[in-house]
């Protein structure tokens, strides 16, 4: 069978005041014809469906027709498990008619799915706390899933039902997983495990988060999983969370994060995304093809040492979002500013650093204390920042006078 994996989609999700959702709406239906152009039995998105808990109406549109596409009609399951930027509630709630469209939610780990069947041979065979079993159209094979969305650790060891609360949250995971795996998962069967959780492997250095991102990380890093943990008859483990695609392990089975499908903060600059493709047969090692997500802006850092290299590098970059860092010797005008805005419509952050030689020498520069005192306002403001107030902050000045 084969079997898309993504995650960490952020709909609703902004770049300071710059709304991404026109990118959303392009790289969702990529997805999409990605999803039909490799013709998959089963979409696995692994958490952070949206940005928030309560996010943009649009967003919950797009999320919505997004996976109906996705499902065709029930006869291609999407099963979607809520990450750390979801509210478990919200993701749960049209449970009951999602299924009629072969849509599964878990929001939480203890999550059961109600076993059903649709007319396009969709089957869930065998459900328990954290497992599904699907039957599959056009397959003989089925697939089992042990899912796990995100919880914080209190809540994760109170879903599980551990008497021990000093206990590792990486035990309690790892007795919970080899539980379901030895009761439900045997080599007739596809096995696979979903996770919205911050995987390492253990002895390695910890893989890095967004820069934006909401850590899951607690105190002394109690909330990293390691791949040991993972059971032997597991085949791949599908993992949202970090925006990068990057490969925990390979033992016991490939352990993988898919990548976020576009480029959420300037951390991840020049990172390629992409949608994972399982081609996987019961009791054998899994392949992975990575495709590519052509869609979505780049995001990108520069940094100039003066308006006139700015201005030419933003000429030459003006689909991208950027962030400009400008070393001057002076605060930036605002004719300057104005020339920069104006070579590029997609400016996010402009970051002047000033040489503070230069200014510490202008700073020593004897001042006339006979001069009134708006004027000695002026020359304090161009003594520590290299250039004269504006009118606005003159107005206020004088407000407060």
């Amino acid at each position: 069978m084969r079997v898309l994996h993504t995650a960490d989609w952020h709909l609703g999700k902004r770049l300071d005041n710059f709304s991404r959702h026109t990118e959303q709406v392009e790289v969702m239906k990529e997805i999409c014809e990605i999803a039909e152009r490799e013709n998959v039995d089963a979409v696995l998105i692994a958490g952070d469906l949206f940005d928030t808990f309560n996010p943009p109406t649009e967003s919950v549109e797009l999320f919505y027709k997004t996976i109906k596409r996705l499902s065709a009609n029930g006869k291609r399951p999407v099963i979607a498990i809520a990450g750390n930027h979801d509210s478990p509630d919200r993701i749960e709630a049209p449970d009951p008619l999602a299924r009629e469209c072969g849509i599964l939610f878990a929001g939480f780990p203890n999550s059961i799915i109600a076993p059903f069947k649709l007319e396009s041979g969709l089957e869930v065979l065998k459900s328990a706390e954290g497992f599904i079993e699907l039957k599959l159209p056009d397959q003989s094979t089925p697939l089992r899933l042990i899912l796990t969305p995100y919880a914080n650790e209190f809540r994760l060891k109170q879903f599980l039902g551990t008497e021990n609360q000093e206990e590792e949250l990486r035990s309690v995971l790892e007795k919970k997983w080899k539980t379901l795996a030895d009761e439900h998962c045997n080599d007739q069967g596809v096995n696979m495990l979903m996770a919205h959780l911050y995987f390492a492997k253990r002895g390695e250095e910890l893989p890095e988060e967004p820069e934006d991102e909401k850590s899951i990380l607690s105190v002394g890093n109690a909330q990293v999983i390691y791949s040991d943990a993972i059971p032997e008859q597991i085949q791949y483990v599908a993992l949202g969370h970090l925006h990068r695609k990057q490969r925990i392990d390979k033992h016991p089975c490939p352990i993988i994060y898919s990548s976020s499908p576009i480029a959420y903060s300037f951390g991840e600059t020049n990172q390629q995304k992409y949608v994972l493709i399982i081609e996987a047969e019961a009791g054998k090692p899994v392949t992975i093809r990575e495709t590519d997500i052509r869609q979505g802006k780049k995001l990108l850092r520069k940094s100039c040492k003066n308006v006139s290299e700015a201005v030419e590098w933003l000429s030459e970059n003006t689909e991208a979002l950027v962030e400009l860092t400008m070393h001057t010797n002076t605060f930036l005008t605002g004719d300057e500013r104005r020339q920069l805005n104006a070579a590029h419509p997609n400016i996010i952050g402009i970051i002047p650093i000033v040489n503070t030689d230069s200014i510490q020498e202008r700073s020593t520069k004897q001042i006339n204390l006979d001069q009134n005192i708006e004027e000695l306002f002026k020359d304090y403001f161009q003594s520590k920042n290299g250039q004269h107030p504006n009118d606005e902050l003159i107005s206020l000045f004088k407000e407060l006078l």
